[in-house]
């Protein structure tokens, strides 16, 4: 058996283009986050999915039509799947955070995985509720493609623990474009591979946003 998942960040939104958290909140598409993902939905046209899951927030779910639309999947919506929450964070722009709330920034980017700002979630705690929700996905359609359109920091704790690895590092170590395609590919619901990561040639768009990471890499990489 082979389960592969296509697992896809939302498009994106106004406020990730103005670089603020919209964790919890509901953000729609902008108009080039929509574009995106009919372009992807065009791209996995020849593939024959059997279901597509997100999260019930409105950029993910209008994503996950998007892609869907094609083959005429109606997403069905799994709010294990949603982004990590920000707390008082929420809608402000990251520069804002940093000087308005510079302790708890600075405990976040030093560690994201137990840390969290007031009213908001740990990485901990997104792993904790989104990787059963993958495993029961899984579980139900043994041998099947199947899509998952969920958000950066969810996608990218599920595949630390996919596949392995540190979690505390999550930020440091792995990105997610706007309506990227990642695949995974299942031997049992527990054994992954990777096979395709942070993918965006549908929308020939530059991968590489090092703004999206933390600190910790913005300083490494100058």
């Amino acid at each position: 058996m082979v389960t592969r998942l296509h697992l896809i960040r939302h498009g994106a939104t106004t406020l990730s283009a103005e670089d603020r958290f919209a964790g919890a909140i509901d953000v729609p598409l902008s108009d080039e986050g929509r574009a995106q993902a009919a372009r992807l939905g065009e791209r996995l046209s020849s593939t024959k999915l059997c279901a597509i899951y997100a999260s019930p927030l409105s950029r993910t779910m209008e994503t996950a039509r998007l892609v869907g639309g094609p083959q005429q999947l109606e997403p069905r919506p799994e709010p294990g799947l949603k982004e990590i929450a920000h707390g008082h964070w929420e809608e402000k722009r990251r520069k804002e955070v940093e000087e308005q709330y510079k302790a708890e920034y600075d405990a976040w980017e030093e560690d994201p995985f137990t840390y969290a700002p007031p009213g908001g979630e740990t990485g901990l705690a997104v792993m904790a509720r989104a990787l059963p929700v993958i495993r029961e996905i899984v579980t139900r359609h043994p041998d099947e493609n199947i899509a998952v359109v969920s958000h950066k920091a969810t996608i990218r704790l599920l595949l630390s623990s996919l596949l392995g690895f540190d979690a505390r590092g999550y930020r440091d170590r792995l990105d997610q474009a706007p309506a990227c395609l990642n695949i995974v590919d299942f031997k049992d619901p527990v054994r992954a591979r990777l096979m395709l990561y942070n993918d965006t040639s549908h929308y020939a768009q530059e991968a590489r946003r090092a703004s999206g990471l933390s600190k910790w890499w913005d300083k490494s990489s100058g």
